[in-house]
């Protein structure tokens, strides 16, 4: 009987194979086992567990920030900000990529959605470096890698999903990836320039034009363009570093900054709007609904006694500290290429922090570890859900060879921060102390 919880991962696998929904699947498994293990009492079980959701304030934050992507998407905003970066990094190896790069950054910080960034970056930028002639390999891994960006760059979807999951507070987990997140996007840049200075047909310097603007038109352009989406940022990631707000109210603030925004750039209407909410409302009902089976799932799991079995089975394993992260790392990294991230999340996250803290590992440092590996599953097949994306805005032309073969650079350099955070986990650990001070 002891063992029976470990049953429940088998037997949820197997149902998502045969096609049904991941929600579904989490819940029907939960039901079997919970009236196994408890009977009738499990439906008390349940209703506690949908009111901890139902109440829980940090989760209002998931479809403010969801708001926020889709309003981005109305605004012209993605326009705006290749303009202003792209004037400086033209004449440089790459430079269209490495502007695209920068651009998904920014566009990260403002929204913390993926899909959004990506399918705004790529139908903005596919265009202009076939023109040029970049590679397409190398253009589908910068989008793809450049648009999952949003998860381990605050404020992140992400992280406000994990974070009651891990009992963790969101706002040390926001300052946790910072550095990582950074981090990460710079081996993109270095990678890049490196790879194009090499091998200048992979991304060919863009020739001086006559109607080229001089140095101060471009630090005008560049003002113009970027002081806006830099306002919204700091009102919205600003407020959570520096403690003004939580990351629920940030993100209210950030969703009326992007209504402002909107209207700034002259892209408003009412049917966009309107638009906004309906996806809003469709993809925080997925995340809600996704996160509710996933709570009542590892609620039958730890509650019958699942974590208390894997203790012992890792003492009786006799596994270092470093292996035992080492073995979830690894397990996190396979699960990639099968799961979507929610789904990870709300499979391993309440299993492995447990474990992790017994182990003496500081759980903040373990969930941004954590969430590297989900960026590293935005990227890898047959899941790959940043392909998925852009396979959607991308012409013909770009095939889906040219996309695999793309990424694979980018979850190596994806891998490598994982190598240096696990190295340093004052890179990590720093930022949140530091706040924790100031506050």
């Amino acid at each position: 009987m002891e063992y029976l919880p470990f049953l429940m991962l088998p037997v949820a696998f197997t149902l998502m194979f045969l096609g049904i929904q991941v929600a579904f699947s989490m819940m029907i498994t939960a039901v079997m086992f919970g009236l196994v293990i408890f009977g009738n009492r499990v439906i008390f079980q349940f209703v506690e567990k949908i009111e901890d959701i139902s109440s829980n304030f940090v989760f209002a934050a998931v479809p403010l920030f969801v708001f926020m992507g889709a309003m981005l998407e109305k605004s012209g905003i993605a326009d705006k900000l290749f303009e202003a970066i792209h004037i400086w990094t033209r004449r440089l190896p790459g430079g269209l990529t490495l502007a695209t790069v920068t651009m998904c950054v920014i566009f990260a910080a403002s929204s913390g959605v993926i899909g959004a960034t990506e399918s705004v970056v790529g139908l903005l930028t596919i265009p202009i470096m076939l023109r040029y002639k970049y590679d397409k390999a190398l253009i589908s891994g910068t989008i793809c890698a450049g648009g999952s960006l949003g998860t381990i760059i605050p404020p992140s979807v992400v992280a406000v999903v994990m974070g009651p999951l891990a009992n963790q507070s969101v706002g040390d987990l926001l300052y946790g990836m910072v550095f990582p997140g950074l981090i990460m996007a710079g081996l993109y840049l270095i990678y890049i320039f490196t790879l194009c200075l090499i091998q200048p047909d992979k991304g060919p310097r863009i020739p001086p034009e006559p109607g080229d603007p001089g140095f101060g038109e471009k630090l005008w352009i560049s003002t113009r363009n970027l002081v806006p989406p830099l306002f919204m940022i700091f009102a919205v990631l600003g407020s959570i570093l520096l403690g003004w707000a939580s990351p629920t109210e940030a993100a209210a603030i950030g969703a009326l900054a992007s209504v402002f925004l909107t209207i700034l750039y002259g892209r408003f209407s009412w049917s966009g709007l309107y638009e906004a909410l309906i996806k809003t409302l469709k993809i925080t009902t997925m995340i809600m609904t996704v996160l509710l089976a996933g709570t009542l799932f590892t609620g039958v799991f730890i509650g019958g006694g699942g974590i208390n079995t894997a203790n012992i089975l890792i003492n009786q394993m006799q596994l270092t500290p470093w292996m035992l992260l080492s073995l979830m790392m690894l397990i996190l990294f396979i699960a990639g290429f099968f799961l979507d991230w929610i789904s990870i999340v709300l499979i391993f996250v309440p299993l492995f922090t447990p474990l992790i803290i017994t182990a003496g590992f500081d759980p903040v440092w373990f969930c941004i570890l954590f969430l590297i590996m989900i960026q590293t599953s935005y990227l890898t097949p047959p899941m790959a859900p940043a392909i998925f994306y852009l396979r959607a805005v991308a012409p013909p032309e770009i095939t889906m060879r040219d996309m695999y073969r793309g990424v694979v650079p980018f979850v190596i350099l994806q891998c490598l921060t994982l190598v240096i955070v696990i190295a340093f986990p004052i890179l990590v650990t720093w930022l949140p102390s530091v706040m924790l001070t100031f506050k």
